[in-house]
């Protein structure tokens, strides 16, 4: 190329780097090439107080950010895929959007949620998901547990992760297999030591007093997103309350005789009229989990999401944006929910037809909203105990591991009165 020649790219180029005032984060399949860290960006704009769109169904659920010579530094730092865009172009992708023609929203970010992931201390991030990809994503999060939640430290949070709990005080059913295993014995000591110390007899009831103080989180506006076991064993300590179903293994003491009759759904957030697992040997809590009643090998193992009205159904619309409609399964305590044994008011927003189990669910209780999605990690089948750490550098493009972060930025959105 000649001296000229190449003097006339360079002053277009500068000449439209100098008229850029947008900056667009594709999040399409092909474009981005590290969707976790795109979220991240985001999330770090809404820190720096710039302002943020969320393009709903427009290439994936794109990023609209201001141009500024930081927000594209940073990009390049972590890796994240960007373009740059005239007033002109951006107008025109915006009229696109608001098309009613369209299946498309512009959803306006206003601040970044302060972050809070309830996790017993000394855990490792690759111990659980959500840390995993916080820490990927450069998401700052709050690690806080029993102490914290019973002397109302949620309310400095707006968005709480429960860790794989047991919230019913029966250690995560792992006395079966794993009774006799060092940390088992030390993880047992260690809950019922807190316990006394926080001023309960037992586990199961010091846990109870943990999940209504969470349920009240989310009754007063907060968001709260489970996975695995802490999905159903919530709902079930919920529903227990005043009720030993705890085994003398567990609690010292024998369960109540014929507690399944005593059993209040009306309490729990998403689930019903599911039949408890008496079995303390049993890797299992009730008949909400579809783990021993799924067929299904892995290599046909996904579900789909849902598709939803951007326009008229934002909420949804928005914690299910992905570049693709079809996720890779994956196991878990809790892998999947018994569809029968969903509340009718709780939205599915993934599923296997197949199985007729939901994998990933959403609903509101009082001012706040819940999701609950099954299994352990995104990028790790059949996740044992000791299994080496999911490394996300492997997978920075994982449709599952999106579906968490779009929980994370879901309390960012500005909000406004549903379509009617």
């Amino acid at each position: 190329m000649s001296y000229k020649n190449s003097l006339v790219v360079f002053i277009l180029l500068f000449s439209f780097s100098a008229k850029a005032s947008f900056i667009l984060l594709p999040m399409d399949e092909t474009t981005q090439q590290n969707h976790l860290k795109a979220y991240g960006i985001a999330y770090w704009c809404l820190d720096k107080k710039y302002k943020a769109s969320w393009l709903l169904n427009y290439r994936g659920g794109s990023f609209l950010l201001p141009d500024a010579e930081e927000i594209r530094k940073e990009c390049k730092i972590r890796g994240v895929s960007f373009e740059l865009l005239s007033d002109s172009e951006t107008n025109s992708i915006l009229d696109e959007i608001s098309s009613p023609s369209q299946n498309m929203e512009n959803v306006i970010l206003e601040k970044a949620p302060k972050v809070a992931v309830y996790t017993p201390k000394g855990k490792q991030p690759w111990d659980d998901a959500v840390t995993l990809v916080l820490t990927y994503a450069e998401i700052p999060f709050t690690p806080i547990y029993d102490e914290e939640v019973l002397s109302d430290g949620l309310l400095l949070h707006d968005w709480l992760h429960l860790h794989h709990e047991d919230f019913t005080g029966q250690y995560g059913k792992f006395f079966g297999t794993y009774r006799n295993a060092p940390w088992y014995i030390e993880q047992k000591k260690a809950a019922e030591v807190l316990a006394i110390k926080l001023g309960f007899a037992k586990v199961s009831e010091e846990k109870l007093a943990v999940s209504k103080k969470i349920r009240d989180f989310v009754i007063g506006g907060g968001f709260m997103f489970a996975m695995c076991s802490a999905t159903d064993s919530f709902d079930i300590a919920l529903s227990a309350d005043g009720v030993d179903i705890c085994e003398p293994m567990f609690d010292g003491d024998p369960s109540e005789g014929n507690y399944q009759s005593k059993i209040v759904y009306s309490k729990t957030f998403a689930f019903k009229d599911y039949i408890l697992d008496r079995k303390p040997d049993h890797y299992e809590f009730s008949s909400i989990d579809m783990n021993e009643k799924r067929q299904l090998p892995m290599e046909k193992d996904y579900f789909t999401l849902m598709e939803f009205s951007a326009k008229w159904d934002v909420i949804p619309s928005m914690l299910c944006q992905n570049h693709t409609q079809l996720v890779k399964g994956f196991m878990g305590q809790t892998t999947a929910f018994d569809r029968e044994l969903i509340k009718t008011n709780v939205l599915v927003l993934g599923e296997n037809l197949i199985n007729e189990e939901a994998r990933y669910i959403h609903g509101q209780k009082g001012k706040g909203f819940f999701t609950f999605y099954g299994g352990h990690d995104p990028e790790d089948y059949q996740h044992q105990v000791g299994d080496e750490p999911t490394v996300l550098d492997l997978h920075p493009n994982s449709p599952g591991y999106r579906l968490i972060l779009n929980n994370v930025l879901f309390p960012a959105a500005k909000k406004k009165k549903q379509k009617t």
